[in-house]
């Protein structure tokens, strides 16, 4: 089983224990911990990914870190270890995100451009999404500086891409392709 599928069929059963035992807003919350934790931690994702590192001392450093947590997401943390998972657990909290907004009506738009956005244009993009989707959403904004210029939007499984690269990019596939 590949890597994402595995990280959705995690994360749905993750949400189906936590609306179980009504924790979904704190597991949610733990979730974004733990991902802003690993992406600032390259010492983290290389434990999480080393194959040497016996599960059993993983499992006590991240119960270390993650100190508080809801007994969901700490069953969570222990069951990738003791299934040789843990290197999953960034896209089980992104998956997890991810569906507990659509649950509660709201989906995350990632919106990626060279400069971040301002407050005006967010609200325009936010007022885009409502009307085209129907759904509220809320906007991670990330600056990629490599796509030069204009935008990638993402909301769900949709994408729209109106960089400068992706054009630049088309424009020579067509060069290429007419020679």
């Amino acid at each position: 089983m590949n890597e994402a599928r595995a990280a959705v069929r995690y994360a749905k059963a993750i949400l189906d224990l936590a609306v179980e035992n009504k924790a979904t807003e704190q597991v949610e919350k733990d979730f974004r911990i733990i991902l802003s934790t690993i992406a600032s931690s390259t010492e983290l994702q290389e434990m999480l990914g080393s194959p040497v590192l016996p599960g059993e001392l993983k499992k006590k450093a991240l119960s270390e870190i993650f100190k508080g947590s809801d007994q969901v997401t700490e069953g969570l943390i222990s069951t990738l270890v003791d299934n040789k998972r843990i290197s999953i657990l960034n896209d089980v909290a992104e998956k997890f995100i991810i569906l507990n907004e659509a649950r509660k009506g709201q989906g995350v738009a990632f919106v990626t451009t060279a400069v971040p956005l301002s407050a005006d244009l967010e609200k325009k993009i936010l007022g885009k999404i409502v009307e085209l989707t129907g759904n509220e959403s809320t906007i991670e904004n990330k600056v990629d500086e490599g796509i030069i210029g204009g935008f990638i939007l993402r909301v769900g499984d949709l994408q729209y891409d109106a960089s400068i690269a992706n054009k630049l990019s088309n424009l020579k596939r067509e060069f290429t392709n007419s020679l």
